[in-house]
This record gives C-alpha cells, sequence and structure tokens, in this order.
C-alpha cells in the first residue's frame, strides 16, 4: 500500500509517498479500513519535527512509526472476531495512528459509523480536534448554560469546533482570530468576536469563566486578571515550552483561579455524541484546503504556518 514516510526527523520535506507493507487485523477488536481521508493535525508535525518530548514516545534518533496521521475516515474491509459494532462496507470515521496511507487497523472502541449527512473530507476533519474541544469544555471545564467562555484560536482545527460546542451548551462565547476570520467564526455561533491583531483581550477588563487557549500561544499568568474568581484555564499544547506542567501547578495557586492541560482521550462514545450533532446540523467541520497524498510536505508546510482556518485534510483516494 502507499503511505507517507518520514524515516528521519526535520522539515516538511523528510516526508515521501513510499509502498509499505498493509496492516493486518490479527487482534480480534480491530478492523481493516480503506481509508479515504485523513486530517493532518498539529501533533502530526510535531512528531514529524522531533520535538523533545515526542521523541520520548517515538524514538531519540529516528521514529519508530514512520506514518503519521491520527485521524480518519474510509469504508471497513475486514473485521477481527470479536467486532460487534461494525460490519464489511460500512462507512467510518474515527482516531488511529497511522492513517496517512491507504489502509489502517485500528480498535473498533475508537470508531463510529460516519455521519450520514456529509463527506468522508468533512468526517476525517472530526475526530481529534471536536474530541479534544468536546473534552475541555464538558468533561474538564464542565461548561454550564450561561458561562461567559472565550476561545482563544477560535478559527483553528480546535478552535472552530470549541466555538461551536460552547454555544451549543449555551455559553456565551467570545472568539478570538485574526481580522479575515470574524465573520465566519460568528456564523458558528460567536456571540463577541476579538480580533487579536488590533486588541488584547487581556486589556480590556472583562472577566471569564472559561479561557480555552485552542492554539499554545498564551500562558495562564497573562490571562489571569480576565478570570473569573473561579475561573478555569484550559490550555491543550502541553509540548509548547511555556506550558510546563510547573508552571500550571504554580499559577493554580493562586486564589481559586486554576489552570489545567488537556489532553485528548479518542472514544467510540464521544465520537457517536459528535455524529449525532453532525447529522442535526448543530455542528459542522470547517475545511480550508484539502490535499491529494502526494501533496503531503505541501500539507505539512500549510499546517506548521498555523494560520490555519479549521482543518487541512488529505485525500487518500
Amino acid at each position: 500500500m502507499r503511505a507517507a514516510i518520514y524515516s528521519t526527523y526535520g522539515p516538511p520535506e523528510v516526508m515521501d509517498i513510499k509502498d509499505v507493507e498493509q496492516p493486518s487485523i490479527k487482534e480480534q477488536d480491530r478492523v481493516l479500513i480503506r481509508v479515504h481521508s485523513a486530517s493532518v493535525n498539529t501533533l502530526d508535525y510535531l512528531y514529524r519535527k522531533g520535538y523533545l518530548p515526542t521523541r520520548l514516545d517515538n524514538g531519540l534518533t529516528k521514529p519508530k512509526n514512520p506514518i503519521l496521521g491520527i485521524d480518519v475516515a474510509g469504508t471497513i474491509e475486514a473485521v477481527g472476531e470479536n467486532v460487534r459494532k461494525f460490519k464489511v462496507g460500512d462507512r467510518v470515521f474515527g482516531s488511529c495512528f497511522g492513517s496517512h496511507s491507504e489502509y489502517v487497523s485500528p480498535r473498533e472502541n475508537f470508531l463510529s459509523h460516519m455521519p450520514k449527512n456529509i463527506t468522508f473530507e468533512e468526517a476525517s476533519a472530526i475526530p481529534c480536534a471536536a474530541q479534544t474541544a468536546l473534552q475541555a469544555l464538558r468533561d474538564v471545564a464542565q461548561v454550564k448554560e450561561g458561562q461567559k467562555v472565550l476561545i482563544y484560536g477560535a478559527s483553528g482545527g480546535v478552535g472552530h469546533f470549541a466555538v461551536q460546542l460552547a454555544s451549543y451548551f449555551g455559553a456565551e462565547v467570545t472568539a478570538v482570530c485574526s481580522t479575515s476570520n470574524l465573520n465566519w467564526v460568528k456564523e458558528l455561533g460567536a456571540q463577541n468576536v476579538i480580533d487579536y491583531t488590533k486588541e488584547d483581550f487581556t486589556d480590556n477588563g472583562n472577566k471569564y469563566d472559561i479561557i480555552l487557549d485552542a492554539v499554545g500561544k498564551r500562558t495562564f499568568f497573562s490571562c489571569l486578571h480576565s478570570l473569573t474568581e473561579e475561573g478555569l484555564y484550559i490550555t491543550e499544547h502541553l509540548f509548547f515550552p511555556k506550558y510546563h506542567p510547573f508552571q500550571l501547578m504554580v499559577g493554580s495557586l493562586i486564589g481559586r483561579k486554576k489552570a489545567k492541560i488537556h489532553l485528548t482521550k479518542p472514544n467510540d462514545r464521544d465520537l457517536d455524541f459528535l455524529r449525532g450533532l453532525v447529522e442535526q446540523e448543530k455542528l459542522r467541520p470547517i475545511i480550508e484546503k484539502c490535499y491529494p497524498l502526494e501533496q503531503i510536505v505541501e500539507a505539512h508546510h500549510h499546517i506548521e504556518s498555523g494560520r490555519t482556518k479549521g482543518k487541512i485534510v488529505l485525500r487518500v483516494i
């Protein structure tokens, strides 16, 4: 099968399309998926560049797992003996490693049936980013109706889902993004928008119950005075140097304000929930550009620019 391979850490140009062995489903709770589409995430370029925390997981000198990708949408071609939820021919979407290839073999509890009203490309844009936003708001922050929520990086992959989900849960949403994205984040459900190129939200005197930094550009200390007395700051970016757990631990001792790092835990329950929202047209993925697998280098340059509107997706077939 064809796959996007990187055999050394470095810039996007270390990626190449090669023929590799197709995965099997020796473990009986796995399925074999023919990949139609897979998104490109920040985690992909962090692994490809070889940031130290990723090297501890994937090899200090060279990658142990040379195929990137953590989101997938495709068709099931085979199922293990213990699989009960899916059958051959089902269209599915979900989380798995190595999805920048023609086939993957994830466990069934990381998958859900694909929403009936969207394409493979749109489905592949959902799993990691939408689950990240959902778990941060619903599980970590326990967002409640009427609370004031600020999403920093509201036009990005995680951010644009967070805007929609916070609005769905009944929060008053303030979206922080660049000038060109103000109008469409309003359309996603933000009641208030702030252009970060013209205004620093920490200077306007407003207070928020929840601040979700979806792009790793702010610190807890910089947001401290913009939180209510029992406000919560959440960051998704453990890998960026200024977000050491020590800073969050010390910061969370200041009064009753708290700071937390959230790392996504993929699961089929949340995917089923998100599928329901998509089919009810209460959640929609925004795709800025769809690249063929052969343009994996261009896709990585795009995601690494940090200026993605919504999601970047790879079309495999």
